[in-house]
């Protein structure tokens, strides 16, 4: 439970240790008697988020972005700044838009995108998802998809777990052309989605709230996108229109406050994975890349 949470970064070419946002909290409810209390009691419930959601609705909790922006470093230069000069509440602040072109989206028509800013794990067989975490319990398709039937065209494909810090960009798009569905609603309680939590045993990704949405695309077939809720996040947003053609990289929706994960499930014999998603996968170390970069190309 003291293990630093370590990552690689696509740009910087090197290993980073994270700094994770809340880790002595996140570390006292998953790691202390009394903490795994709290977590069962009122963290992991549904009506914590919405409170803590309201939260930072309020005008009152813009007071925490300046102190948020330097502590973590964030470049507000590639963001769209409010139109009223300063965020309204750090909900505003937290699901901010990139400016055009601070994500230029891969253009090679046999490539698909990242679709949103993160640390990202690939998964070349998704019927074997045993080493997502080292000390947690795995998932299978079924139950992450909401059912065998569900998971059946997609057992044996590609997956990417896409985790999104607090301090990342949060809105996430569509990483292919195509025509989507609709977003169907899985429920769920709200657990934390870090590192920390994942080691500790939380099996948040198949259990936790989610909306899965499939898209239907040109050169990959089906592809299966879902976002997973997480402590403290009060809503996914979607931004889409079902049945309406979107193109690669356009906006697909966004979270509120809080960690999150975008997990992206292709049919089998589709994708082949970037080289160093693939490397880094393999040796189980995420890799840290942008929204609209390269996540693998057509078989």
């Amino acid at each position: 439970m003291n293990d630093k949470v370590l990552y690689f970064d696509r740009y910087r070419k090197t290993m980073v240790e994270e700094a994770v946002y809340g880790e002595g909290w996140l570390r006292f409810v998953y790691g202390n008697p009394l903490g795994r209390v709290a977590r069962f009691a009122a963290v992991k419930r549904a009506w914590f988020s919405l409170l803590f959601g309201a939260w930072m609705n309020s005008k009152a909790s813009a007071g925490w972005i300046a102190d948020f922006v330097v502590h973590y470093a964030i470049d507000l230069s590639e963001f769209e700044p409010p139109a009223a000069g300063e965020w309204a509440s750090f909900n505003e602040f937290f699901s901010r838009r990139v400016k055009p072109g601070a994500r230029p989206i891969d253009a090679d028509p046999l490539a698909t995108i990242l679709p949103a800013d993160g640390r990202h794990l690939a998964y070349p067989d998704g019927a074997d998802l045993s080493g997502l975490v080292v000390k947690g319990r795995p998932f299978t398709l079924a139950e992450l998809l909401g059912g065998r039937d569900a998971a059946a065209p997609f057992e044996g494909g590609a997956l990417l777990v896409s985790r999104l810090c607090p301090t990342d960009y949060h809105r996430f798009h569509f990483p292919l052309a195509g025509i989507p569905g609709e977003a169907r609603k899985i429920k769920g309680p709200l657990d934390s989605v870090s590192p920390v939590a994942l080691a500790a045993g939380a099996r948040s990704l198949a259990e936790n709230k989610r909306a899965v949405t499939i898209l239907q695309t040109e050169i990959f077939g089906r592809v299966a996108l879902v976002e997973v809720g997480a402590a403290c996040v009060g809503r996914i947003v979607q931004g889409f229109v079902p049945g309406r053609p979107v193109a690669k990289g356009d906006p697909k929706g966004l979270f509120l406050f809080g960690g999150s994960t975008v997990i992206t499930v292709f049919e089998p014999g589709r994708l082949v994975f970037a080289e160093d998603l693939a490397a880094n996968s393999a040796k189980g170390i995420e890799t840290y890349a942008r929204m609209g970069d390269r996540l693998g190309t057509r078989r």
